[in-house]
């Protein structure tokens, strides 16, 4: 019972708060604090970014072993012996 009391004491204040937001902000300020954000999102990203990749030259990954010519992606593979039958052909 107390949620539609409470619903009805903020709403006249959230559309009051609201268009008195949208009086005192026209399109281009707006769009200016919105190119701000979007600014800062962008420094924050790079910055993050460029300390993830100097990190990494910090620290490399183990070498991985070097594979010879004859070693191929199915080595260590091996294949069943009898998982088909041979299909016996009478010539």
């Amino acid at each position: 019972m107390g949620c539609p009391r409470a619903l009805a004491s903020i709403l006249p204040l959230w559309l009051f708060f609201g268009r008195a937001a949208a009086n005192t902000l026209h399109e281009p300020e707006l769009c200016y604090i919105l190119d701000g954000i979007l600014f800062l999102y962008g420094l924050v990203l790079t910055t993050l970014y460029c300390r993830l990749k100097i990190m990494s030259y910090k620290n490399p990954p183990a070498a991985k072993p070097k594979k010879g010519a004859n070693d191929g992606i199915y080595e260590g593979l091996t294949q069943p012996a009898d998982t088909y039958e041979t299909i016996g052909m009478k010539t």
